[in-house]
């Protein structure tokens, strides 16, 4: 069976067409948060509450803003039921839920809202959004792309809204024009990551990725294994230059004939010992009978690497689920535990 036959049988969701046109959330995002607008007063931090494909672009921002030096404040990521420590009177919480209903981001809504802190949500609806109305509290309302959307797939979204809600109080100097530009980059090149992907799925294909970036990517490494692990029902993990040389690697002694394969992820605007550590690991890891593959970190600025990467992973995980026989939307294992925690 080919891959349009498998794309017929397997993509129910119609996954390969989200994908295609995932470029077009970024204009998107910005036009649904621009009228948003907060008490301004000096905030001493950013909290970002929320779970999986809602958290993640939370690192994202991060790792974008503190690359550029666009931000003073710091930014943490909170997945859990309770703010963390590091919370004052100063603080701004992103309440980030795509579906509406995450528990651990509403039970911070709660201790938020009695803490009388300023917030926002982001949220397709539900719960969230009604949350918001009854107490007054500003939101960014996605839009609905239908019950079987996944959030690890309106990355795009969460992004822009956030960094606009941010450039709304003047945290951050605003971003449009930037995110702009990244839209048109991707709208050209997601066709070319899609035969990569294609490529690279073959190569993965009964084997467990192993995912290495530079420590200031080290969130796209994590998205990818993410990605394989819901798109494609696989195992994958990962890891970053340059820490993976003082412990991991030395774990490839014994890799000849083991099941793994190694992606490490290589930028061009990282420290010159990183790429150079990034292709002797590489050189060894073959020494040692492990496969392995450099990919270039695609485009001219941080939005661009960020991004292209990404959706290669959406790619390649996608075309693995195929190979494995496998929706790569639904998550089935992931329900059938909210509802035994219900």
């Amino acid at each position: 069976m080919n891959f349009k036959e498998k794309i017929k049988k397997y993509d129910n969701s119609n996954l390969r067409e989200n994908i295609l046109n995932c470029y077009k959330q970024f204009g998107i995002g910005i036009k649904i948060a621009e009228k948003i607008k907060l008490k301004k007063r000096k905030f001493d931090k950013i909290i970002i509450a929320g779970m999986g494909g809602s958290a993640w672009p939370g690192d994202i921002i991060y790792t974008y803003l503190d690359l550029k030096k666009q931000i003073k404040i710091p930014i943490i990521i909170d997945r859990n039921y309770f703010l963390p420590n590091q919370v004052t009177k100063n603080s701004l919480i992103f309440i980030s839920s795509y579906s509406g209903n995450t528990e651990e981001a509403l039970s911070v809504y709660k201790e938020a809202l009695k803490k009388k802190l300023i917030m926002t949500g982001f949220c397709v609806g539900k719960k969230l959004e009604k949350m918001c109305l009854k107490d007054k509290i500003p939101f960014v309302k996605y839009p609905d792309d239908g019950p079987s959307f996944q959030p690890r797939f309106a990355t795009g979204y969460t992004f822009s809204s956030m960094l606009t809600v941010l450039a709304n109080l003047r945290i951050i100097q605003n971003q449009s024009k930037d995110i702009l530009r990244l839209e048109k980059f991707l709208k050209k090149i997601i066709p070319c990551l899609e035969n990569q992907g294609k490529q690279l799925a073959q190569k993965l294909f009964n084997k467990i990725p192993l995912i290495y970036s530079p420590d200031e990517f080290k969130i796209i490494a994590r998205t990818w294994t993410i990605k394989f692990t819901e798109n494609s029902k696989i195992l994958a993990f990962w890891n970053y230059f340059p820490e993976l040389n003082h412990n991991e690697m030395n774990g490839y002694v014994n890799a000849k004939g083991k099941n793994f394969f190694t992606i490490i992820l290589k930028s061009n605007i990282s420290h010159s010992r990183v790429i150079k550590r990034a292709e002797i690991t590489a050189q060894m890891i073959k020494e040692k009978g492990g496969e392995v593959e450099i990919l270039n970190m695609l485009g001219k600025n941080i939005l661009e690497k960020m991004f292209s990467s990404i959706i290669l992973g959406d790619w390649t995980s996608y075309y693995l689920s195929l190979l494995n026989n496998q929706d790569p939307t639904p998550v089935k294992m992931v329900e059938e535990f909210k509802k035994r925690m219900e």
